[in-house]
């Protein structure tokens, strides 16, 4: 098949960014997903704001102003969010990613109706609290699912479960404004007066305030093999969770290299963990800091987890992801 991807974030990003540490879950998806269904022998465009334009095979990158001027029709064609790109172009079936959890007064507000009624997009959701959050409107033409995956790298990443290697590093790698704040309130308040050797590595935030006294340090974000040791050379990954996660790629993740999650499962982070299992997700505040401290306090229990987390490894890849997605097109 024919398939068109359309982006406009303002963010300049291309194939060749994949291991950026400063792209979204959005645009990673773009990229997983579109170069994987090349793979599949599907003739693949994207068209967005890229710095620079790409060819490989039946894999084609251009600048979002050139849709305007293409003359190419599209057996399917899939806006990355803003369902008025889909004016853009012309194909037999449209669809639509999406992102948010929107309600229907900012839906009209960005003049997204006339276009929805227009093209009559099946709207593709990212998971069940994704579904149950997203308004009725969006149904209309029917929707679907999309099985987020991660990175290869995560998957090949070797993973050792070892008594031995356990740190006394908790790690958070979302996004700050991801009830970042709660995590550092929780960190100071209840977790480090009850133990002083354990420590905290953060997301760097536009602030960078020093929390060194709080054992609060900050990840460098250099790419995304920094990214992978620093999760690797982590003990728990404490993540409170957001009621705009759809989906929250870093719990996945952690997930993929056996790290065990403790979150207050707000959101979507009561799919990515399964309690006592993969994880802790806890009722309040105080059984947030209890779990994590008993993470640390007993090795036993995190390696139990870890080798839970070991069984269920390699499930969750980009290839997969996009063979389902193939038959969500073709329906």
């Amino acid at each position: 098949m024919k398939i068109c991807f359309i982006d406009y974030t303002k963010f300049k990003y291309s194939f060749n960014d994949k291991d950026n540490p400063l792209l979204r879950g959005a645009e990673t998806t773009l990229i997983n997903l579109s170069y994987n269904l090349s793979l599949l022998n599907n003739e693949v465009y994207i068209f967005n704001n890229c710095s620079k334009k790409l060819h490989l095979k039946n894999y084609y990158w251009n600048h979002i102003n050139e849709l305007d001027q293409s003359q190419i029709s599209f057996d399917i064609a899939i806006a990355n969010g803003d369902i008025n790109l889909l004016n853009k172009v012309n194909a037999k079936k449209k669809f639509a990613i999406s992102y948010s959890v929107q309600p229907i007064e900012k839906f009209i507000r960005k003049n997204q109706l006339s276009s929805y009624l227009k093209n009559k997009p099946k709207i593709i959701l990212i998971g069940q609290y994704h579904k149950n959050k997203r308004n009725i409107l969006t149904r209309i033409w029917g929707y679907d699912f999309l099985n987020l995956a991660i990175d290869d790298n995560f998957l090949k990443s070797n993973v050792i479960i070892d008594k031995n290697e356990l740190t006394n590093q908790a790690i958070f790698t979302s996004r700050p404004d991801r009830n970042g704040e709660k995590l550092i309130k929780i960190w100071k308040d209840k977790i480090i007066p009850y133990n002083d050797n354990v420590k905290l590595l953060f997301t760097p935030t536009s602030e960078m305030k020093d929390l060194s006294m709080f054992n609060i340090f900050y990840r460098k974000m250099k790419n995304q093999l920094e990214l992978i040791n620093d999760l690797k050379d982590s003990r728990v990954m404490l993540v409170p969770g957001h009621k705009a996660e759809l989906f929250c790629l870093a719990a996945e993740e952690a997930r993929e290299l056996c790290i065990p999650i403790v979150t207050l499962g707000i959101g979507s982070l009561r799919e990515r963990v399964i309690h006592n299992e993969t994880g802790f997700i806890a009722k309040n505040e105080e059984e947030f800091a209890k779990y994590t401290l008993d993470l640390f306090n007993d090795n036993d229990l995190c390696i139990q987890l870890k080798k839970n987390l070991y069984k269920i490894r390699n499930s969750n890849n980009w290839i997969n992801s996009a063979n389902s997605f193939l038959k969500v097109l073709k329906k």
